[in-house]
């Protein structure tokens, strides 16, 4: 039997804890062959965003045929994708692609710094969101991408209805910003699903986007129905998020290790 294989197309986290490095980690922790697009170069650490420089257009296409051509795929996430011209760059590459796709939709950073243009927006909302199986945004996304602000769980299906009609087959609206539990809500119009988790108090959640869509993806390229998948994903997430530690001075990452028993102890000290 051979090995599912997961392609995210995403953005260097050079202090580790999102992006390529989070997507990476989470497949290899979820029994996956991991591969990587690179779109973008960023400075990070867990104080920030200190820069970031996109890829040439023609440097992120010649990755995504070189692996997808050769090595095959068997779902593909999104990530940071930065520009109008990359996002319609991979959501050509997407378009011939027979694979189901995560899009995170990223637009900021853990700590609010911009990793998308607002010129790309548009791009995001036709050209990339008509092809994902399913589209994993945050509040703050959805609050960018349709204008729709989500001040209860009760605004979630409002959330999820805007960002439907921009064409993705499923969209998981994540309500971790919301107070109380962690409340996510999974739907494609018809079907949904609540999936509820208790909110642990750890401030160390950088990459916890990058990893839930990875997980997500992994999970479908195993074979899993995307309310399987989505259920899966938000169980490793939690445990992830609950073995966060510190790491630098600001806000440390998620331990994608728990669930293999070689997570890093959340008594590590910071570097």
């Amino acid at each position: 039997m051979s090995v599912p294989r997961v392609l995210t197309v995403a953005g260097s986290d050079s202090g580790g804890g999102a992006g390529i490095q989070a997507d990476l980690k989470t497949m290899l922790a979820l029994g996956v062959h991991g591969m990587s697009v690179l779109t973008a170069v960023t400075a990070q650490n867990s104080q920030g965003v200190q820069g970031a420089w996109e890829l040439p257009v023609e440097a992120v296409r010649a990755q995504y045929r070189s692996v997808v051509d050769d090595i095959g795929v068997d779902a593909v996430k999104t990530g940071m994708l930065a520009s109008a011209e990359l996002v319609e760059t991979v959501a050509d590459l997407i378009a011939g692609t027979d694979a189901p796709v995560v899009v995170d939709p990223v637009g900021v950073s853990k700590h609010g710094d911009p990793l998308l243009a607002a010129s790309a927006l548009d791009s995001v909302r036709t050209r990339l969101l008509p092809l994902a199986t399913v589209a994993t945004p945050n509040l703050d996304e959805v609050a960018q991408l349709s204008g729709v602000h989500v001040e209860s769980e009760a605004d979630l299906r409002r959330a999820a209805a805007a960002v439907l009609s921009y064409g993705p087959k499923w969209v998981l609206i994540k309500g971790g910003h919301l107070p109380g539990d962690a409340v996510d809500l999974l739907t494609d119009g018809t079907d949904e699903h609540l999936l509820r988790a208790p909110r642990h108090d750890n401030r160390h959640t950088h990459g916890t986007g990058c990893t839930l869509a990875s997980a997500i993806a992994s999970q479908l390229a195993k074979g899993r129905s995307v309310p399987e998948a989505v259920a899966a994903a938000k169980e490793y997430v939690t445990g992830a998020i609950a073995a966060g530690f510190a790491l630098g001075a600001g806000i440390g990452p998620v331990d994608h290790g728990w669930a293999l028993g070689t997570g890093l102890r959340r008594d590590t000290p910071a570097a």
